[in-house]
């Protein structure tokens, strides 16, 4: 039999039966979803499901005022869409690499562009960098998760953590920054000299600063987004 065909390309490719967590990387790019109840995913991610599953995007108001006023000011980057039912969901989001993260009652800040799913019943809010919104094309906020469940989120290649302390802070491209440790607060600084070097999505010499004790994930691209018309 060749190995070029169709029987081999299918044994090859088929999705993995044996697969039972709740997530599952059917490859590092594609998400599984062993779905019984209920699952929130970022709009659009969806490409094939199986099984009897329901699609609604977030309600306005779903999770209150504050949330919703939020959403209206980041735009289209924080959609939400909640699949809820019996079956396996698989999602991906733009061929980019996914990790999946099970928080144990800790905490993690994940760029609201790149977060694609999570586990119902983590505690979830917006955070918005208003520090750059002048200064950046978009990727203005992040997605702040906590308590115990699985969450995926996506990166250009392959993520790198950068451990923090109090002795030796770390600076990054907000453009090419993916997620940090719950616990740290980033500024925002600006450094002329660094204007030809460094943040050449925004335009700006714009970094992110991480001070104190825990972690910082980057990409290695930059990944510049636009902000929606209206």
């Amino acid at each position: 039999m060749s190995k070029y065909s169709i029987h081999q390309f299918v044994q090859t490719t088929q999705q993995d039966e044996s697969a039972r967590e709740f997530f599952e990387l059917e490859t590092d790019r594609l998400l599984e979803v062993n779905l019984n109840g209920l699952v929130w995913a970022k709009a659009g991610s969806m490409i094939s499901y199986e099984g009897n599953i329901k699609f609604e995007r977030e309600g306005m108001l779903e999770h209150g005022l504050g949330k919703f006023v939020k959403k209206a000011f980041t735009g289209e980057g924080a959609q939400l869409m909640k699949a809820n039912g019996n079956g396996k969901l698989y999602l991906a989001d733009r061929g980019k690499k996914i990790t999946i993260l099970d928080l144990e009652g800790e905490s993690i800040f994940i760029n609201g562009n790149d977060l694609l799913a999570f586990q119902d019943g983590l505690d979830w809010d917006i955070k918005l960098m208003r520090r750059v919104a002048g200064m950046m094309a978009g990727g203005l906020f992040n997605v702040r998760l906590e308590g115990k469940g699985l969450v995926a989120f996506t990166s250009h290649y392959e993520p790198l953590t950068l451990l923090v302390t109090p002795d030796r802070p770390v600076f990054t491209d907000p453009n090419a920054t993916v997620a940090w440790s719950g616990n740290l607060e980033p500024e925002f600084v600006t450094d002329i000299q660094l204007k030809s070097l460094f943040g050449r999505g925004s335009g700006e010499s714009v970094q992110m600063k991480f001070s104190g004790n825990g972690f910082v994930v980057v990409q290695p691209f930059e990944e510049v987004y636009t902000m929606p018309q209206g």
